[in-house]
């Protein structure tokens, strides 16, 4: 009886759900989109879609006053007896008459300068008044993309062929999510989404949500790809200029503002367009800003479009954002996108102060079967109605989702693609079995084979195999690698196999063993193919090998929240090597160095003796104000960079060969990544270690400092290196401490410059520095230009290096190619 009584209430409340639905045009008949709709003094907001159509929520039959608020048009106000539901509304919204003769104007002053000093001064005051809220948010987001090419750098682009049309424009992703949201000024928030919704998949968890739409005009800066200057910022007078064009007065008989912001430099990260300012409280009213890629330093960027609208409520006396879109249009290598995001607040309920555990390291949890809510309950809590093309892009995605889980269709789908080919013997092949979720790949060599002195050109061929439980996120992995020499004539075979157990605390097992040829530097600071190119075009083997025959076991997990352990244990025998070749591809006299990097003129003496050992090792790593995600499939971490992560490490050696290798080691490591505002970005590193015991440990265990001999560098940032300190110069087997600065203005500086702004460079500076017992310190000075390119395509850096120890050591100029972060 209890069951059906609470099955009676669900169908009850679900049948006396309510609405007031419509459609909003111009008074030319032209339907509107991203109107403001509310009732008026409540938080019960909606906005209209693509097509003018609205629907907003109300609870119970009565009298309501819809507000209808659209920038540049007269509010409509509607009074509304809605005695049964849905109720339908249609509203003509005409064109607002902006007066210029509200404000008298002075042809020495300029008064939209007036206004925004008054904004920026009561820009505190406002904002305190949105502090702390709980809301009820929604979002949706969708990406289309028009004409995309079928084929990019000779590669097919077929992965979007059965949702896009014949023109091969369409819609690439559609998700919506609805949540209740609770938030404190600037950045507490804890967000609980009651449902999202994929389209075309049924297990997806859509990635929108409140934080990534908390953009406040009140701050001094709107944290995109870049710190993007407010228009009422304290500082905004150094990036904007204002006009005022007019003032108009609301349905609450406030007069409304609108002022044209412009950028004062095209180069910076400022909006162009219409804030209007309240003029008794000087509240926001509503924003309609854009900015282009440029100005945001992402040259894929076309153009980005940020819309806000405020609602008054008399009975609060706060002026609320209840609707916020974001449009975008981008485009590179032919692939033209658009998208739009679009987001609803309501019922909102302001409080005064918030429990001390209001707010936890979870900032944002799905609830259970948040992803499975069936269409009809959609239909009863969608604020926005879906347009005819979202409507039907649902429809035929999840038509074509079960199509694609069928075991017929995903085996006609490998059938095509395990269709092997005469080239796959260099490039590779992959078979893959989709319906079971296991897929075997084969490694060509044509991408895994280099050059350097040891072995002369060398390749490499894998094979492996991976399944994986998409539900849970977990996987296994099991491959193997054969590589050869064929200076060395040699074979040499790795094997491994990793474990994912669970997405909750990332349990993960891992074991390799086998034979391979190592860097005496484990972060291999010399990249194979850049090191194939120094070697036989420049005679620089700077690359120094040995030999390694191991087996090891690994072990990590997060222990609790911000808190990850690796156990690891490793027996190795290691040999020495020595070069097999002089072979070059240019004539020169000079010589290859030895494979010691102890002694490179000497070609006799091995770099270490032959020895085995084992060797454990612990490793935490501890990410302060670690915050986090809760999904049904698992837990996905957010580092807070506010905080700075440490790392702290013991390693030990044991069973060895002699007693002379066995050694004690511990180290540290801190690392922060800082935003100075808009003035850009400093990233910091800091290493510290101490050997015990270590007087004649083998030189493979050594310490060694990453260096660079190549003047070609990758990555997008240095901190982890000294650009111009040989290889294994310093390499030591007592303490250390390591410094790494780097500071890039993100074009604060830049932009700034007459004729150097073109560029839309960023300006970096570094100072790196190793300090070692009885040793002058090593000093490295920087200055370099980042983001340098043509056009979209900005994947160049140049920096010039100076260094010291104990006076001047030299200078260098370092290429900083980013593309190699693809290649390698």
């Amino acid at each position: 009886m209890k069951k059906i009584t609470t099955l009676l209430f669900l169908l009850t409340s679900f049948f006396s759900f309510s609405q007031i639905k419509g459609i909003v045009s111009d008074d030319k008949g032209n339907p509107m989109a991203f109107v403001n709709i509310y009732v008026q003094n409540t938080y019960i907001s909606t906005t209209s879609n693509d097509q003018g159509r609205f629907e907003l929520n109300v609870k119970t039959p009565g009298t309501y006053v819809v507000l209808f608020q659209y920038l540049g048009y007269k509010t409509e106000k509607k009074v509304i007896e809605a005695q049964s539901f849905p109720q339908s509304v249609d509203v003509t919204l005409v064109e607002e008459e902006i007066n210029l003769k509200e404000v008298i104007i002075d042809p020495k002053v300029n008064p939209a300068d007036e206004m925004i000093r008054n904004a920026i001064k009561n820009r505190k005051e406002n904002s305190e008044k949105t502090a702390k809220y709980k809301a009820d948010f929604y979002s949706r987001g969708i990406f289309r993309v028009k004409n995309l090419p079928k084929t990019i750098l000779g590669q097919k682009l077929d992965f979007f062929d059965d949702v896009i049309d014949s023109t091969r424009s369409g819609i690439l992703y559609l998700s919506e999510t609805v949540s209740k949201i609770t938030f404190q000024k600037p950045d507490k928030l804890k967000e609980v989404i009651v449902a999202s919704k994929v389209s075309g998949n049924d297990n997806g968890f859509s990635f929108n949500n409140a934080a990534q739409a908390n953009f406040d005009f009140y701050e001094n800066y709107l944290d995109f790809d870049v710190k993007v200057i407010s228009p009422i910022a304290d500082n905004a007078f150094n990036y904007y200029k204002y006009k005022f064009e007019g003032s108009f007065t609301d349905e609450n008989n406030k007069l409304i503002n609108k002022i044209k912001v412009i950028p004062r430099r095209d180069s910076e990260p400022a909006m162009n367009g219409y804030i209007y300012i309240v003029d008794d409280s000087y509240a926001i009213y509503a924003v309609d800003l854009s900015i282009n890629g440029g100005q945001m330093s992402n040259p894929a960027l076309n153009k980005l479009t940020l819309k806000q609208n405020f609602s008054y409520n008399n009975l609060t006396r706060i002026w609320a954002k209840n609707t916020q879109t974001i449009d975008f249009e981008a485009g590179i290598f032919g692939i033209n996108m658009s998208g739009k995001f679009t987001y609803v607040y309501s019922n909102f309920e302001f409080e005064p102060q918030f429990e001390k555990k209001t707010f936890t390291a979870e900032v944002l949890k799905f609830e259970e079967n948040a992803n499975k809510k069936e269409d009809a309950f959609w239909e009863t809590i969608r604020p926005v109605p879906l347009t005819n093309e979202e409507t039907t892009d649902y429809l035929k995605k999840d038509a074509l989702q079960t199509k694609k889980k069928s075991k017929v269709y995903l085996d006609s789908i490998d059938a095509i693609r395990n269709k092997f080919r005469f080239f796959d013997i260099i490039n590779g092949y992959s078979y893959n079995n989709s319906y079971k979720k296991q897929f075997f790949n084969y490694n060509g060599p044509l991408f895994s084979t280099s050059f350097n002195t040891v072995q002369g050109w060398n390749s490499s061929i894998g094979f492996s195999y991976f399944t994986n439980n998409e539900e849970k996120r977990t996987y296994t992995s099991i491959g193997t690698r054969i590589n050869y020499g064929f200076s060395e004539d040699k074979v040499r075979a790795t094997a491994s196999y990793t474990r994912k157990f669970n997405n909750i605390d990332d349990s993960t097992l891992s074991i390799f063993g086998g034979s391979s040829v190592n860097q005496f530097n484990s972060s291999n600071p010399i990249s194979k193919n850049i090191n194939s190119i120094s070697s036989l075009f420049f005679v620089n083997n700077f690359m120094k090998l040995y030999e390694k025959n191991f087996v090891s076991i690994n072990f990590g997990r997060e222990v609790i929240n911000g808190l990850n352990l690796n156990l690891g244990m490793e027996y190795s025998e290691r040999k020495p090597l020595w070069n097999t070749t002089d072979q070059r591809s240019v004539k020169s006299e000079d010589e290859y160095t030895s494979n010691n990097p102890l002694l490179p003129f000497d070609f006799v003496t091995p770099a270490f003796e032959k020895h085995n050992l084992v060797k454990g090792s612990v490793t935490t790593r501890i990410l302060f104000g670690q915050q986090y995600w809760t999904r049904p499939d698992g837990k996905f971490s957010l580092r807070n960079n506010k905080y700075p992560t440490l790392s702290l490490g013991y390693e030990k050696t044991f069973a060895a060969t002699d007693k002379k290798y066995e050694y004690d080691f511990v180290s540290a490591r801190v690392t922060h990544d800082m935003s100075i505002g808009n003035k850009g970005e400093m990233k910091m590193n800091f290493r510290t270690g101490k050997f015990f015991n270590a007087e004649n440990i083998a030189f493979t265990d050594y310490k060694h400092f990453n260096g660079n001999q190549t003047h070609v560098a990758s990555g997008d940032s240095y901190t982890n290196v000294f650009n111009n300190l040989p290889y294994y110069q310093l390499s030591t087997n007592d303490s250390f401490f390591e410094t790494h600065i780097e500071h890039n203005d993100k074009g604060y500086l830049m932009n700034k410059i007459p004729l150097l702004n073109k560029l839309q460079s960023q300006l970096v500076l570094g100072f790196h520095n190793l300090s070692l017992p009885n040793q002058q310190p090593y000093q490295e000075f920087s200055i370099g230009l980042d983001n340098l390119g043509y056009g979209k395509f900005r994947l160049l850096r140049v920096d010039y290096v100076r260094s010291y120890q104990n006076g001047y050591q030299g200078d260098a100029i370092i290429f900083g190619l980013k593309f190699l972060n693809v290649i390698e």
